[in-house]
């Protein structure tokens, strides 16, 4: 009989403490899941790499699974036990649940992980409706007219406010974005000129691609405004002082300002209403943080009180970061310059906000096969996914350096000059290094390697020009052709990079498949080979005979050939080493030119929350020189 008893009774205990506990673990994984969002949200503009993705992707995707199992779980134990000290254990519970409300408003630094969940807002609004209920009848359950159920209120009033203002930011960008006239001020220099007419009308001019169809003359309408003035700044005089980097730290600025609007809550400090709600959410916390310090605990559990204390410091110390943060955000500095109390360029030389990674990664071909090579155990190194593992760190990143800058900025000026039309600038935008032979005299040579489908011609030339540099490293070189040679090797591995790591970023085609025979039969020919410059002197001496109707995709043949070609003009059209690497660092910019022509507008605004790409900012940039298929004014 005593067992059965014990048997009934023991669960109950179990159940109890398991609620209890889980309850407590819970809120504290919220908690500290808030935390890591506040600090890491942001970071992923300007972080490459999936490390930092997938910490962010762990707190992001748990946090409201958590908040709805203590939900639950809130509301099973409110009422189950007529015991005094439980209902008081209760009572400070059900003072947890503004907490989760405001938790699940998330951070400033983010309240979208990716473009779709901002498609969601739908969903996120009747979870807030649904969540409101919930909570408030569970606090009205726990009502016992005691003062720690009085100063639970004004912290309902900031959960309500942060969860709504996350599902109204949701709301705004699966519509058009507003666009306020620009109010130029007397400049003081051009960028001065060109940032006073920020404000938001950049951000419409990016030309995401949504649901809505209005966007897109939301967009024609911005652009029309913004980019006269941007090719009046790029074109000026004045900032040839600092041509190399103002025009990239512009475009830095406008994508900081794009990624704010998609992922972020935007920091604005005129915005009335929201510093309305700032100021209602930090007198919450803090009067809410003093009458808890007032009253009397002592009936209350002390790990409960600990961790009420934990939640007060962590709402009002998120507070106050946001606070900062928006103290020294971008969007602050824009309005302080157009009110005439700071010049942007003093806060360009002081580059307190990073924006991107300003970085690029880089693939290269030889190096993966040379990887690639048979080695014994193989299968027990696939068995441990091994060759997963050394192809993640096939790839590397390299700064973008000064002279590569230069490089796209020129050229993308020389082009503007070509295009007073829109037929003109369509016409260069369809161009991918065929202008750049034609300028150079020698498209009648190389032109069948531009030709074709694009991935076939990025590997040709990636190839030919990782032949041609081998080849000519021990030369001597003047500092013009060493930054052509650099500058055409870093845009190589680039987008060989963009075609077997970002293929939706270029158009379509099979360059992956292409990729993969070149590699195969590659790899055959390395069987002996050590080292990247003994590869590519084989290839270059001994090239692949192409076979008649072989299946393979492989550009090998083809590549070496372009690789002799180029080497010939040395010698047959008497060039120097000098002017074939600047024809060569001009076919690889217009390529790039071209890929980031074509791809896909959400692609762009994508790749913003891995660190950004290189091909983003060109397209920009691009946008602002006139050359572009989407805006154009007469």
């Amino acid at each position: 009989m005593n067992r059965r008893i014990v048997q009934e009774i023991l669960p109950v205990i179990v159940i109890g403490f398991l609620n209890d506990w889980l309850l407590r673990v819970f809120i504290l994984v919220s908690l500290f899941s808030q935390i890591e969002l506040l600090l890491l949200g942001n970071r992923r503009k300007y972080t490459p790499g999936n490390w930092l993705r997938s910490i962010i992707w762990q707190a992001y995707t748990t946090k409201d699974a958590i908040i709805d199992i203590s939900i639950g779980v809130l509301f099973t134990c409110q009422g189950a036990s007529e015991d005094n000290s439980s209902q008081q254990n209760d009572m400070i519970k059900a003072f947890w649940l503004p907490f989760l409300l405001l938790h699940l408003g998330g951070p400033d630094t983010i309240t979208a992980f990716s473009l779709e969940d901002n498609e969601l807002w739908i969903r996120q609004f009747i979870q807030l409706l649904l969540k409101f209920v919930w909570a408030s009848s569970i606090f009205l359950r726990s009502w016992k007219s005691r003062p720690l159920n009085i100063i639970t209120i004004p912290m309902f009033v900031t959960g309500l406010i942060k969860y709504g203002e996350k599902t109204w930011y949701l709301r705004t960008r699966t519509g058009p974005v507003p666009v306020p006239v620009p109010v130029v001020p007397v400049p003081v220099c051009a960028c001065a000129t060109f940032m006073a007419g920020y404000n938001g009308l950049c951000c419409a001019a990016f030309m995401t691609e949504c649901d809505c169809k209005k966007a897109e003359d939301i967009v024609f309408h911005a652009s029309q405004k913004l980019q006269p003035l941007c090719k009046r700044l790029l074109n000026s005089s004045q900032v040839q002082a600092f041509i190399y980097r103002c025009p990239f730290e512009v475009i830095e600025i406008e994508l900081g300002f794009i990624y704010d609007i998609f992922y972020t809550k935007p920091m604005k400090v005129y915005d009335e209403w929201g510093l309305v709600r700032r100021f209602i959410c930090l007198f919450s916390e803090i009067s809410t943080f003093i009458g808890f310090m007032i009253i009397d605990k002592h009936e209350y559990s002390t790990t409960d009180v600990i961790i009420t204390w934990l939640l007060l410091v962590g709402a009002i110390v998120q507070e106050i970061y946001s606070i900062i943060l928006l103290c020294s955000s971008d969007w602050t500095i824009n309005w302080l310059n157009k009110q005439g109390k700071t010049r942007l360029p003093t806060t360009l030389s002081l580059p307190a906000n990073k924006r991107w990674s300003d970085s690029m990664a880089r693939y290269n071909l030889i190096s993966y096969s040379l990887k690639n090579l048979p080695i014994k155990f193989s299968e027990v190194w696939k068995f441990f996914c091994i060759p997963r593992m050394l192809d993640e760190c096939s790839s590397k990143n390299s700064d973008v350096p000064k002279y590569l800058k230069k490089l796209i900025f020129e050229q993308l000026q020389e082009k503007s000059r070509h295009a007073p039309g829109i037929k003109e600038a369509k016409e260069l935008c369809a161009r991918r290094g065929d202008w750049a032979l034609e300028k150079m005299n020698c498209f009648s040579r190389l032109g069948w390697s531009t030709g074709g489908d694009f991935d076939k011609s990025i590997l040709l030339w990636h190839l030919a020009t990782d032949l041609c540099y081998c080849t000519d490293l021990n030369k001597k070189s003047s500092p013009t052709e060493n930054s052509n040679r650099e500058a055409s090797k870093l845009l190589s591995d680039y987008m060989v990079y963009l075609l077997v790591k970002r293929p939706v970023m270029l158009p379509n085609g099979i360059g992956q498949i292409r990729f993969q025979d070149s590699c195969s039969e590659a790899t055959e020919i390395f069987q002996c080979v050590k080292d990247r410059i003994q590869a590519c002197k084989r290839l270059f001496l001994q090239p692949p005979l192409k076979v008649k109707g072989d299946r393979s995709k492989s550009v090998l043949s083809d590549a070496c050939r372009l690789a002799k070609s180029l080497q010939s003009l040395e010698t047959e059209e008497e060039w120097n080493c000098e002017k074939k690497w600047e024809m060569m660092s001009h076919v690889w910019v217009e390529m790039l030119c071209y890929a980031a022509c074509h791809c896909p507008r959400n692609r762009h605004a994508e790749e913003l929350t891995n660190g950004g790409e290189l091909l983003t900012h060109v397209w920009l940039l691009m946008a602002h020189f006139g050359i572009t298929e989407h805006v154009y004014l007469d």
